[in-house]
């Protein structure tokens, strides 16, 4: 196992160019240091030339590769077994897991983001739906009869909605501060919803609107609540004007939640393995190399879809399941029937977990956006 940095055995780390004293610490050293004990530094007298800066520059990402490539084959062949080396002391050798997971994620999202057209979702992103629909019907004048009497009536169905909805928001701006009055009364859900649909109102007529502005040309608190439902009102109607936009955003933020959700999911493998001897830190490392096992998959998949035009998740998912049932029993170093309903078990509390973790994230999303 390495305890120091590789570097490379020629240029200015030639015997000729080793000092007796650190450059950067002022520790002293013997000719035969090939690094400082102190600070680690290469020991070297020699001026950096373009040539050595250039050879640092690839010896560094030499060392970083080799490391990598060792985590990959340790991820990769010995599920559980990187976990019990990681936690043992043996860290040399690997990347820190949560910069590789991290790292993962990113690449992962970024590549999904940059493959993927949102820009279609835009489309949809009308104020106007039943001309798009109208120009849609033009377009398929080879469709049988009772299609395009289908396609009229939901026309007509939009016409009558748009109907209603302008004139609620003719009665809403008329006299706002009445309508508005009678909403308090409503029940905390319904309230926060009619709110949303009262500031709607306003966000559709002037997009530029100021909640501190509006408030007070109309009269209505300034409350938590009423900024609350504002911030949605806002959020909604910019993800009805560009959808696309709003997918790639929440994308985008996908790998940072990650890292507010494996910690909590961590909590209750602590709790499912309370008797075994590991720290809180030991199952939160076991669940990143696991997971940046699961975006190693992911990644190689989305590849091999985007490259043969195929599907191929269910599989890399089930070698994925498979994996981690084998790191739980090599890690835990339990029986397979344990194993099976530990298994179960914490496999419910992730589907759980990450369903609230997205909705969290769209909410979040929505009255940010």
């Amino acid at each position: 196992m390495k305890t120091k940095p590789s570097i490379w055995k020629k240029g200015r780390y030639l015997m000729r160019y080793r000092g007796t004293k650190c450059l950067n610490c002022g520790h002293n050293l013997d000719i035969s240091d090939r690094f400082c004990p102190q600070c680690s530094q290469a020991n070297s007298t020699k001026k950096l030339g373009i040539k050595d800066f250039l050879e640092e520059f690839f010896a560094s990402f030499i060392a970083y590769d080799s490391k990598l490539w060792t985590t990959l084959s340790a991820l990769l062949l010995r599920p559980g077994r990187i976990t019990q080396d990681y936690i043992a002391g043996k860290r040399t050798s690997y990347t820190n897991p949560f910069r590789f997971l991290l790292s993962l994620g990113i690449v992962y999202f970024l590549m999904f983001n940059i493959t993927r057209d949102f820009n279609q979702l835009e489309r949809l992103g009308t104020d106007n739906g039943a001309d798009f629909v109208n120009m849609n019907l033009d377009l398929q004048d080879d469709l049988k009869p009772p299609v395009r009497l289908n396609k009229l009536d939901s026309i007509e169905l939009s016409k009558k909605v748009g109907d209603a909805v302008a004139a609620r928001d003719s009665l809403i701006l008329q006299k706002p501060q009445a309508n508005f009055k009678s909403i308090k009364d409503s029940a905390i859900g319904t309230r926060f919803i009619r709110k949303e649909r009262f500031f709607n109102t306003f966000i559709r007529k002037d997009p530029g609107v100021n909640f501190n502005r509006l408030t007070d040309s109309i009269g209505i608190p300034n409350t938590f609540e009423n900024r609350m439902a504002f911030q949605m009102a806002r959020g909604l109607s910019k993800i009805g004007q560009q959808p696309g936009t709003f997918a790639s955003a929440v994308i985008s933020r996908l790998p940072f939640a990650i890292f507010f959700f494996l910690p909590v999911f961590a909590l209750f493998l602590w709790l499912t393995y309370i008797r075994k001897k590991y720290t809180y830190a030991d199952h939160l490392i076991f669940s990143f190399h696991n997971t940046s096992l699961f975006f190693i998959l992911l990644i190689i998949s989305y590849l091999i879809d985007l490259v043969f035009k195929t599907d191929s998740n269910w599989i890399f998912l089930t070698i994925f399941s498979i994996y981690l049932f084998q790191a739980m029993r090599k890690f835990y170093d339990q029986g397979i029937f344990i194993t099976i309903v530990k298994y179960l078990f914490l496999n419910t509390i992730f589907f759980i977990l990450a369903g609230m973790g997205i909705v969290v994230l769209l909410t979040g999303s929505l009255f940010t956006y």
